[in-house]
């Protein structure tokens, strides 16, 4: 089984993105005393996005502000999900002894005889009437709860407590129980909740056991595209790492077959064949070599030098081949989509950069070197994006956020002994449309002696921008769609995407911009490159017919700040054009919650520690892009002009 704990700064979500895409199953670890934080719903939806299951942990049960019932009514509140207790703690803050198991009834008792004690120690006895009378009564409830709760949940369990326990719930085997809790948590209809202190070891042996109890093995997660590939090689390659002296090392998930080093695999998505020359097992930092590794494990390749993150490794070209023809054949397949019948395995999905700015190495003669480190570190963080500007000739690094710039500039020090100069640092904006217009352009030009002439008509308009994975859309009418071939249509497409990179206002990048291709005539003869740069040209006077509106990161911020020290941040945030949308009490702190765009957050860290004296905290996540003001967008013209 394949598992990982869910955390996780907003600044490098990447990393769950890619290990969420290959795991079996998470945990999700949550600070009992303040429950549900702002960060944790980006990293929830991601596990949303892959139906990966979850079990819930409740971490720090020993501080004194830990609330276990508000940190499960968190869970459900902000969360959306179905909390499924297993436990009730016994006592809290530094009077927190244990856990209770409401599954078997069990009293998990941890003491600590001294500072040293780490906790591997524990005592287990039944829960019996000898036990304080509260605590009885509180695990009878409880336990009453969850065997309705999962009867609810899971039909097979509800029709064995009518049919032969509806005299006596209590009687239920927990053998029973914990089967129905396992079905339930793999439907992902609920996800079990678990208590205790890590630091202490405290509750850890539990989950572990809970982690084996109820999340999936790896033959138990459905993926349809490799039972195509029965017991030949499927594998992908989730995560690349540069070692100085073995070159890249490629983590590759095995979702069929068998690995071994000193043999040769095939890239489809590279189309090439390279030979793997080791293989480990990760252990932490050391990495133990092994003569072979199965279906459901995670495996560290050496000698994959084109394989990036994304790509799908099999063992040869006559296997992908051999799985195409199964999957073209398979009864259920041909009912779906030709995207949703590809052998290739779904890659990992990367983020937009929202910041980016210039950097420079100290001479020139650094130069060959900095686009050496720079290529390295792309291809181990596709979240990175480096670009060259076609005006000044400047070296562009792109990114998701301060810290994120700040961590890829000290590792070209560290790692490359490369002392570069970053510019100052600057928002990736986005741009989109005001209003529906259609435009005609026509290419005529002879090449040597061939003619190309080709006329393309669309139309372009505003769509709804909700989110900041908002796409730019082309679509054909029902006569295009019937009367072009797939290649020309291809051609059109690449032509009206490639102008959706550069907006009609600033040059930035179009959101929430949908086009409609109305017709495309062209002579015999005509390429393919000249009917793309023809939909390119129409697509750009379309834009420009349209008019540009700025869009600009809107970012959710959760600040965390004791409440003699609340107007004052209040009072900052109005400052940063933001907007409140709550304020909550956690025990003797306020939680703040609003929406303030990302270009007033440069620096927020350091300004809020001098505000609170360092007695707050804050997490951020980008929301949303939305449309700026008109002053706004006069000032942020200006000051990009030089005017200001």
């Amino acid at each position: 089984m394949t598992l990982c704990g869910i955390t996780g700064h907003v600044d490098f979500t990447l990393e769950v993105e890619r290990a969420l895409r290959v795991l079996d199953g998470a945990v999700a670890v949550f600070d009992a005393s303040a429950g549900v934080e702002a960060q944790t719903l980006t990293v929830w939806r991601q596990a949303e996005k892959h139906h990966v299951p979850c079990v819930c942990f409740l971490n720090k049960m020993d501080k004194p502000t830990a609330n276990f019932t508000l940190s499960i009514e968190s869970i459900r509140q902000k969360l959306k999900a179905n909390p499924v207790l297993l436990q009730i703690p016994i006592g809290s803050g530094k009077n927190f002894l244990g856990v209770v198991d409401l599954v078997t009834n069990q009293k998990l008792i941890w003491k600590q005889e001294s500072l040293r004690d780490d906790g591997r120690n524990f005592d287990s006895s039944p829960l019996d009437q000898s036990d304080e009378a509260e605590l009885v009564k509180e695990v009878r409830e409880a336990r009453l709860s969850l065997i309705e709760q999962v009867a609810d949940l899971d039909d097979q369990f509800a029709e064995l407590l009518l049919t032969d326990f509806s005299d006596n719930f209590d009687a239920i085997p927990s053998s029973k129980l914990q089967e129905a809790i396992r079905r339930v948590t793999l439907a992902r209809k609920g996800v079990p909740v678990l208590c205790g202190s890590s630091l202490r070891n405290k509750g850890v042996q539990p989950l572990l056991d809970a982690i084996a109890a109820y999340l999936p093995a790896p033959n138990e997660r459905h993926h349809d595209l490799v039972r195509w590939y029965k017991d030949d090689l499927c594998a992908l390659a989730f995560k690349v790492v540069h070692d100085k002296q073995r070159g890249p090392l490629v983590f590759l998930r095995i979702y069929s077959g068998c690995l071994k080093p000193q043999t040769a695999v095939h890239n489809i998505n590279r189309n090439s064949v390279e030979r793997m020359s080791r293989l480990m097992v990760p252990f932490a930092d050391q990495h133990v070599e092994i003569p072979s590794m199965t279906a459901g494990n995670i495996a560290l390749t050496v000698g994959l030098k084109q394989t990036i993150t994304g790509d799908t490794i099999v063992s040869s070209k006559a296997s992908a081949a051999a799985a195409a023809r199964r999957a073209s054949s398979d009864s259920v397949a041909r009912k779906k989509t030709e995207e949703q019948t590809t052998v290739v395995l779904s890659g990992v999905e990367v983020p937009d950069p929202v910041f980016f700015c210039t950097i420079e190495p100290p001479t020139m003669a650094k130069q060959a070197d900095l686009e050496n480190a720079l290529k390295c570190l792309q291809r181990e963080d596709p979240s990175l994006k480096v670009r060259v500007d076609p005006d000044s000739g400047q070296t562009i690094l792109c990114g998701m956020g301060e810290l994120h710039i700040e961590i890829i500039h000290d590792r070209i020090r560290r790692e490359y002994g490369i002392e570069t100069d970053l510019g100052p640092l600057q928002v990736a904006y986005r741009e989109t449309v005001l209003r529906e217009v259609s435009a005609t352009d026509m290419l005529d030009r002879t090449v040597g002696d061939r003619r190309h002439v080709v006329t393309v008509e669309l139309a372009v308009k505003p769509s709804d921008v909700t989110s900041a994975g908002g796409t730019c859309e082309s679509t054909f009418t029902e006569e295009m769609e019937q009367l072009l071939s797939a290649e020309v249509k291809q051609a059109v497409e690449n032509g009206v995407q490639s102008s959706y990179l550069q907006g009609p206002v600033l040059g930035y990048p179009l959101l929430g911009v949908s086009s409609l291709i109305q017709n495309v005539r062209m002579e015999p003869g005509t390429s393919p490159a000249m009917v793309s740069a023809c939909a390119s040209r129409c697509t750009t006077k379309a834009l420009r017919l349209a008019g540009g509106q700025i869009l600009e990161p809107l970012m959710s911020l959760e600040v965390t700040v004791g409440e003699e020290h609340l107007s004052v941040v209040l009072g900052d945030l109005a400052q940063r054009r933001g907007t409140v949308r709550d304020i909550q009490s956690r025990h003797n702190n306020k939680v703040l919650l609003a929406n303030v765009p990302l270009a007033e957050m440069m620096g927020y860290s350091t300004i809020l520690r001098t505000l609170t004296s360092g007695n707050a905290t804050f997490s951020l996540e980008l929301d949303t892009y939305e449309a700026m003001n008109p002053q706004d967008q006069n000032t942020l013209l200006k000051k990009i002009s030089g005017l200001l």
